[in-house]
């Protein structure tokens, strides 16, 4: 049986973590922690996951063994929780978003002790939107605008999202465009002619949503979108469980929820 910790187990996306790898049959929950401080710190974690009595308490630091740590917290936390993981020998999962080039160049020097898979969106959709978004900006040409729009809840700290991000960098290696000059963020005042390489990226905050990305190419007379919508955050959850459940046995290095779906 795989024995998973969990980091950021009281926020929206670590409870529902905690909750349904509590309910697996094939997993076990180890560990669920928190920040220094948190008001949850010390209590039953299936109390907060409203999964009922668990035995595992919420506590700042590790103290058990784990096959793999899942995490869903705050790029600072990732970081600090990785080196954490490779101390210990534990398998990382991480879909925290607005990690930066530092942080990522971190997480990458660790996945030389462990095995450590980072993605911006644990759904198995989006993973395999990045692939058609890549796949039909180079099919289909220069003749077609290139826009990307994200929605997402009021309370997201990040904009644009790492999935909206993701789906730029794919489009942009598909495509020889540059990441750094082509992909501009929303528009405003006379902005002249759109340039043919220029990738728009726009970023809602509305409400409750979860998370829904589209894709726009757009020529004289047609237009294509792919959208994908999140109706749950057990979306992002059962893609980190079966990210958990792939990396477990893995050698150190880095790995992707390509590498999960082999796309």
């Amino acid at each position: 049986m795989l024995k998973i910790a969990v980091n950021g187990a009281c926020g929206r996306m670590g409870a529902r973590i905690a909750a349904l790898v509590f309910e697996d049959p094939q997993l076990k929950l180890a560990a669920a922690l928190e920040r220094h401080g948190h008001p949850f710190l010390n209590k039953d974690v299936g109390t907060i996951a409203g999964c009922g009595e668990t035995n595992i308490i919420v506590t700042s630091t590790l103290n058990t063994h784990a096959d793999v740590l899942i995490d869903f917290s705050s790029p600072e936390s990732t970081v600090a929780v990785a080196e954490v993981c490779a101390m210990k020998n534990i398998a990382l999962v991480a879909g925290t978003t607005g990690l930066n080039t530092l942080q990522l160049e971190k997480i990458k020097h660790i996945s030389r002790q462990i095995p450590c898979l980072v993605s911006p969106n644990m759904s198995v959709g989006v993973n395999v939107m990045f692939n058609l978004a890549a796949q039909m900006a180079q099919m289909l040409g220069n003749e077609f605008d290139i826009e990307i729009v994200e929605t997402h809840h009021r309370f997201k700290k990040d904009a644009p999202s790492g999935t909206a991000l993701k789906l730029a960098e794919k489009i942009c290696e598909a495509t020889g465009r540059n990441l750094e000059k082509d992909v501009v963020h929303g528009r405003h005042g006379m902005t002249g002619e759109r340039p043919a390489n220029q990738i728009g990226m726009h970023a809602i905050r509305s409400g409750d949503v979860i998370g829904d990305h589209t894709v726009v190419f757009g020529s004289l007379g047609e237009r294509i979108e792919i959208t994908h919508k999140a109706h749950t955050r057990d979306t992002f959850v059962r893609g980190a469980i079966r990210a958990a459940k792939f990396i477990a046995q893995k050698p150190p290095g880095m790995y992707t929820m390509s590498d999960v779906l082999s796309i």
